[in-house]
């Protein structure tokens, strides 16, 4: 350990003993040369985040304040333990807004279950199990019986029955009707036959379904509770995340450090992290360097080296150096909320084919309804009890269990499946559409290429030198993180130039930017500025980068053109085999940039691709994915955030990286692993999905198509009439194969 480290840690300990009380910590505004990262400058019409439907900021007024941030601190979030309570899950009708407790629910109920299993009969039949003789009786047994089912109906059915009273109430009969209807059917007739058994006609032994209802109550909680576990499931993951943050901060104030709950912590403040330690939040160094390993953040196995300036996610593990950061996101403006946030939404989201699952329950009740009326009508002439036993039969059939189970559960192991392996699943939609993609439209930037931009070379066109020309455009470039900025400030520290500070930097919407240095107003463009105002430069030399695959970037002073930068960017090492899998798949690969034509040409030759588009600006490729679908489904895959306004248009959006710089509000799916062959691994899923979500469906509606009418004695004249107790058991297998057909439901990675 060196003598920095040695006194870091012993001013850290200093500072845990010297207690204060209160530390007041400004909220600091993030101003323009405080937070570029969040404006993506691309000199060659990439979109900046300037342009963003979803960030609407003046150029050079960026302000944390001003983000539309939601400031909600860690200790809002507990800690970011996901307090997803079960009252807050609602699939559609309201049928999970009453849950409650559904593991305590469950296992008290199943307690109470086995007493009446052995105490009642099943089907009106005695059953011999060697020494073992059911039902068991005793003097009072019958009693219990009616006790323990009336506590299971009122405990255990409680959540079926308020739900449907909120269905009833938004005049939307569905699952929670259709389940309430079928278990005070079963209660209300087993009490019938109690009083007729015991009061009035001891001797007619009218069957009762205390057996039934004991064993439809339970079967029916522990749906719900698979349900719940697996809609939980892609939380759980992201909870594996949340956990990543420790408790505390050392907090930096002045000269002294000290420990502060991660709960009070505010953006602005300086945070002192020791080596082995894991980032508390969202920041930026300004002091020291190391190396981090975001692995369990991001996916990228290696080690990151980052000095002052660089962003650190919260989560990530510092390596061997102390450093100090600037928090610049807690709460929901971190990383890990976002995340959290986006699963959060994910689960909240309503499918169209959950809306379908609804309505056929909806239809289910009142054909269930309409039926067991009909029933109890037309078999009157063999008596009350048979006709009441008919219709009883025909509302207990009806109850649409694996039928209300049939979508969510995919839908849930499909989010959590996804969410393990990298694919932040934000609308379910995305999920049904992606069978019909047609077309694939991506972002050059970042997304086909690594994103990694070098300077291959600096060319003056004026009296300036080159190395004047880089220095300047790297003082412009000074707080942008953008890739192509990102190049320049490299090559500027690289040749050891004294860079100059720049005032008044703007954003020039599809162009660049602009600024002030040594008193000068300069501008940084790209070629189809230069063509719009017919500047005149070097044409020749401009073209010849261009045609080697390079981004131009060109220094303006006034109308004149003073010098240009050619920077090269690297194609990701999947790129080519995701492009040949698309076409494959009958998908047509569409490559959109801002960047010049030739450098679009070059690349597209390289990855195989026919159909590109160049030089656009952030409304171009909005124009462009409105054009593509009018011929079929559109896929958009860009950054998150310069393409926001394209992805928000396209069919299913997707974002590449969920760094805390991306806007994921636009997206409807995130890699994590910004990996667009992952994107891949999400079709497979989404083919998968569809395929497991029609075959529940049919195992619902198909069971109830065929029973109701089975139950209301249509095959009586040929001796067939399926009893209550029969419809039960074969309702609850129904319920059972949903529940475990969705469980089988993987992912076969590309």
């Amino acid at each position: 350990m060196n003598d920095d480290e040695m006194k870091a840690m012993n001013d850290t300990k200093r500072s845990q003993t010297d207690k204060k009380d209160q530390m007041n910590h400004d909220h600091m505004a993030m101003g323009h040369h405080g937070d570029m990262d969040h404006m993506h400058m691309d000199h060659d019409s990439e979109e900046e985040h300037a342009g963003m439907a979803k960030m609407q900021m003046e150029p050079g007024s960026m302000d944390h304040a001003a983000m539309d941030q939601m400031h909600m601190n860690h200790g809002a979030m507990d800690h970011m333990h996901m307090h997803m309570d079960h009252g807050s899950m609602d699939h559609g009708g309201g049928h999970m807004m009453h849950m409650g407790n559904l593991k305590q629910k469950f296992w008290v109920s199943l307690i109470v279950m086995i007493p009446v299993l052995l105490l009642s009969q099943f089907m009106g039949m005695d059953i011999h199990l060697g020494v073992l003789q059911l039902p068991i009786v005793f003097p009072g047994s019958d009693w219990l019986v009616l006790i323990l089912s009336s506590f299971l109906f009122f405990y255990g059915g409680w959540p079926f029955l308020t739900g449907a009273k909120s269905e009833l109430q938004s005049r939307q009969p569905a699952m929670m009707t259709l389940i309430a209807m079928g278990i005070t059917v079963a209660y209300g007739y087993s009490l019938y036959a109690f009083v007729m058994n015991h009061f009035i006609a001891p001797h007619a032994m009218v069957m009762d379904f205390f057996w039934e209802l004991a064993t439809l109550i339970v079967i029916m909680l522990l749906g719900h509770w698979i349900e719940m576990n697996a809609v939980m499931a892609a939380g759980n993951a992201v909870e594996k995340l949340a956990a990543l943050l420790p408790n505390q901060a050392h907090v930096v104030d002045g000269d002294s450090v000290m420990d502060m709950p991660l709960s009070e912590v505010q953006v602005g403040t300086r945070l002192r992290v020791l080596a082995g330690e894991q980032m508390p939040a969202d920041g930026e160094i300004v002091s020291g360097s190391s190396s981090v390993n975001e692995s369990l953040v991001t996916g990228e196995a290696k080690a990151v080296r980052k000095a002052g300036g660089d962003k650190v996610i919260g989560g990530s593990i510092n390596g061997d150096g102390v450093i100090e950061i600037q928090v610049t996101g807690t709460g929901e403006s971190g990383y890990l909320a976002q995340v959290m946030k986006l699963v959060q939404s994910a689960q909240a989201n309503k499918s169209k084919a959950e809306g379908m699952a609804d309505k056929v329950a909806g239809w289910l009740f009142y054909a269930a309804l309409a039926i067991g009326i009909l029933a109890f009508i037309l078999w009157m002439p063999s008596g009350l009890a048979t006709a009441f036993e008919r219709m009883v039969t025909v509302f207990i059939i009806a109850c649409p269990h694996a039928l209300g189970l049939a979508i969510p559960l995919v839908i849930a192991r499909s989010t959590s499946i996804g969410a393990t392996n990298g694919l932040l699943i934000r609308n379910r939609q995305a999920l049904e559409t992606a069978k019909r993609a047609k077309y694939m439209l991506m972002d050059k930037t970042g997304t086909l290429t690594e994103g990694k931009f070098t300077v291959a070379t600096t060319l003056h066109f004026a009296d300036q030198s080159q190395e004047e020309i880089l220095a300047t455009m790297a003082a412009l470039e000074s707080h942008s993180e953008h890739p192509l900025a990102t190049g320049i400030k490299a090559a500027a520290i690289e040749q050891k130039l004294t860079v100059p500070a720049a005032e008044n930097v703007q954003v020039m919407k599809g162009v660049g930017l602009s600024g002030t240095v040594d008193g000068i107003q300069y501008e940084i463009v790209n070629a189809r500025y230069l063509q719009d105002h017919q500047l005149t430069y070097d044409k020749t030399q401009a073209d010849q980068w261009a045609a080697a695959g390079n981004s131009l970037a060109f220094l303006l002073k006034g109308q004149h053109v003073l010098g240009m930068v050619a920077e090269g960017d690297q194609l990701k090492s999947s790129s080519k085999a995701f492009v040949a899998e698309l076409k494959q798949q009958g998908i047509t690969p569409v490559m959109l940039t801002g960047d010049n034509h030739e450098t679009a040409k070059k690349v597209a030759g390289q990855l195989g691709l026919t159909e590109f588009q160049a030089e656009l600006k952030p409304e171009d490729k909005v124009a462009q994915v409105k054009a593509y679908q009018q011929h079929g489904v559109v896929m958009m895959v860009g950054d998150g955030v310069n393409d926001a306004p394209s992805l928000a248009q396209a069919d299913i959006g997707v974002a590449i990286g969920a760094g805390t710089d991306v806007a994921i509000d636009t997206a409807d799916v995130v890699l994590v692993h910004s990996d667009p062959a992952d994107i891949l691994n999400f079709l497979s899923l989404a083919k998968a999905t569809n395929r497991k979500m029609v075959q529940n469906l049919w195992w619902g509606a198909g069971y109830n198509i065929l029973a109701i009418p089975l139950a209301a004695g249509i095959l009586a004249p040929v001796g067939f009439i399926l009893s209550p107790a029969v419809g039960a058991a074969i309702m609850s297998l129904s319920t059972i194969v949903v529940a475990l057909n969705a469980m089988t439901l993987h992912l076969k990675r590309a």
